[in-house]
């Protein structure tokens, strides 16, 4: 409970900011912004503070009282000034938000219930999008209890975390404060993911201001899906249990199928309800492009300061989302210049540079602490031409505009006549400029290891643009009028747009498979009551690693599907753990060397591992031994109980 009143107290603390730093805006849109703010204060303060109190209760509520004080002096000074008087929604209905985002919301809730550590008899079951991205996040947080800052990988010590932690550094607030795991992890996802869709919504009416264009926007955003389909019709043609697979396969639906070359996802199954980072980042994101469209409209310094600030924090939320609003931003900001009347220019220039600059002094410490070191000292930064669809060879695996047509679906066709039927000197053909330099730097450069990860980049660029597509596609639709077959042409737009992505949808909504083992949950309560915090143990390296990922202690290496794609070596690791496990009576200068305290024996141990339990049985203190999960104490440790 006490974690949930600290979530609550952050985020009353951020609306009330909003409420007197936006106070021309409608109460929606102060509300969006101030909950937004809320969740930023409360990944950032903390972790300011940690640097001096390491990351704990102390620092949490600091951090909150940091963020009451701010909140009370704005309130204070702001008190006289007047607020938008209008309705709450502005001019957008509020039935029309409520259609749009209530039905997500409450899908989304329900996929991070089932998605998020659901309890069945004791083991720990999550869907299929999370079996493998969770136990990171999960890791992240449960580890950085009382750690000191700026934190190691718990999965590799000694090693910076360089991978963007704030995200998660949230749900350890919340537990550091009696929040259970599960609860922390799946009500902050679904309020980011309620945020997410007001926010999208928002920034598509400031561009548009039509209803009928922003249901279009919000369908082909987070229903979305390539011609995946197709392909999926003609297996049924073959053989009936094809479409059974979509719903039964491990990743089977019609969106990501990479045997195929389809790899453009759903954004909700396999994006934002996985990445929690990602959907951390779009939390802040969408706020940043609100915010963008308000100042390079009204080319006020304050305004673009204030989206400075609010941008130079995001490296550490979403490194990713942060890249891409920088991108962007230099379009805009080129064509705007390039654009604006002579006498105007210089303050656009003034207004835009002052962005930049205070962006820029926020977030280099960040980007120099965390993010360098591992992309670029990584070695994965290079060139790579068409993202996936590249063999690696020079050769492409499917045409390009086939590759892209497929994969995103008939929505790619409109955007450049949708870009080009924009006004020269309008912030849509602005906004689809900095959209293009995204998808050129996302098509031109690989930035970490896993090229696939560029889409994140891409996801920006296909975010921006979606309301100029969905604009262009209404303004078509109207000028068809009284041509026979109009309401069919739409409807297979639609069809084609969406079928992909709602079977990729149902699909999730019925995945289930068991992350967690009971004796594995039992071993991990026992370690994380019993055992010191600081321990460092010996285990395999399976993603879903008990003691790293539930208990929170560090191992002495994790697993290839992390470690690999941050760009961190962790050779040294790797070859010590298979050594101490496989023949530790040989390996008592690493056991030093690593500083291991206990070994965790269960069946990935005994049977991938080769581990030598009868050694560690006869040389060191059994601690824990129930349904085939043994704890072992490298010397004997006093006042623990074993069960």
């Amino acid at each position: 409970m006490g974690g949930i009143l600290l979530l609550c107290g952050f985020l009353f603390c951020g609306a009330v900011i909003a409420d007197v730093a936006f106070a021309k805006k409608p109460g929606l849109i102060r509300l969006w912004l101030g909950l937004c703010l809320g969740l930023l204060l409360m990944m950032w303060l903390p972790a300011l503070f940690a640097f001096w109190l390491k990351f704990t209760r102390a620092a949490q509520l600091l951090g909150l009282g940091c963020a009451a004080a701010g909140a009370i002096a704005l309130y204070w000074c702001g008190r006289k000034r007047p607020r938008n008087a209008g309705r709450f929604c502005g001019e957008i209905p509020p039935w029309f938000l409520l259609a749009l985002v209530l039905p997500l919301t409450l899908f989304s809730a329900y996929l991070q219930y089932t998605h998020t550590l659901r309890d069945v008899g004791g083991a720990l079951h999550v869907g299929q999008s999370t079996y493998g991205d969770l136990c990171l996040h999960l890791g992240i947080a449960t580890s950085l209890r009382n750690a000191s800052f700026p934190p190691d990988y718990s999965i590799l010590p000694g090693t910076l975390l360089g991978y963007p932690f704030l995200g998660d550094a949230m749900v350890t607030s919340m537990l550091l404060l009696g929040s259970g795991l599960a609860l922390s992890f799946a009500l902050t996802g679904t309020l980011m993911m309620a945020l997410v869709y007001v926010g999208f919504i928002l920034f598509v009416w400031e561009l548009t201001h039509k209803k009928s264009v922003v249901a279009l926007a919000y369908v082909l955003m987070f229903i979305n899906g390539g011609l995946g389909f197709l392909y999926t019709f003609d297996g049924v043609f073959r053989s009936d249990l094809a479409l059974r697979d979509v719903f039964t396969g491990f990743y089977r639906t019609p969106t990501n199928m990479p045997d195929l070359n389809l790899r453009w996802v759903n954004v909700i199954c396999d994006m934002m309800i996985p990445q929690r980072t990602l959907l951390t980042g779009w939390t802040m994101l969408l706020p940043a492009l609100y915010m963008l469209v308000d100042a390079a409209r009204g080319r006020s310094v304050a305004r673009f300061a204030l989206l400075g600030v609010w941008a130079g924090f995001m490296p550490m939320v979403h490194t990713h989302s942060f890249f891409a609003l920088g991108l962007l931003s230099a379009g805009v900001a080129a064509h705007q210049i390039a654009v604006a009347p002579r006498e105007r220019r210089s303050r656009t220039f003034r207004c835009y540079l002052a962005y930049g600059l205070l962006a820029l002094a926020i977030a280099l410490p960040q980007l120099l602490i965390w993010t360098f070191p591992q992309t670029v000292g990584g070695g994965s930064l290079g060139f790579r031409f068409n993202w996936v669809n590249n063999q690696g060879n020079g050769r492409l695996i499917d045409e390009y505009f086939w590759f892209w047509i497929k994969n995103v679906g008939p929505v790619y066709i409109v955007m450049v006549p949708a870009a080009l039927s924009m006004r020269k000197g309008s912030l849509r053909r602005s906004l689809a400029l900095g959209a293009l330099v995204i998808y050129g730097a996302a098509e031109l450069i690989q930035f970490q290891p896993n090229e696939y990860d560029n889409n994140k980049l891409f996801y920006v660029a296909y975010m921006v643009m979606l309301p100029i597509a969905a604009l262009y596609l209404n303004r078509l639709w109207k000028r068809l009028r009284g041509v026979r077959g109009r309401a069919l042409f739409a409807a297979l737009f639609i069809a084609a747009s969406t079928l992909s992505g709602s079977l990729s949808l149902a699909r999730e909504a019925v995945s289930d498979y068991q992350l967690f083992s009971a004796p594995e949950v039992e071993a991990a309560e026992f370690i994380d009551a019993n055992l010191p915090m600081d321990a460092v143990f010996l285990t395999g390296s399976q993603h879903n690693n008990a003691p790293a990922v539930l208990a929170g202690r560090h191992i002495v290496c994790g697993t290839d599907s992390y470690l690999y794609f941050h760009g961190v070596d962790y050779s040294a690791q790797r070859a010590a753990e298979e050594q101490m496990l496989a023949n530790p009576a040989s390996s008592a200068a690493l056991f030093a060397e690593y500083g291991v305290d206990y070994v965790y024996i269960s069946d990935e141990e005994r049977y991938a591992h080769f581990a030598d339990e009868d050694w560690f049985q006869n040389n060191c203190d059994l601690v824990y031994d129930r349904d085939g999960v043994s704890v072992y104490a490298m010397k004997l440790e006093e006042n623990v109980i074993s069960p």
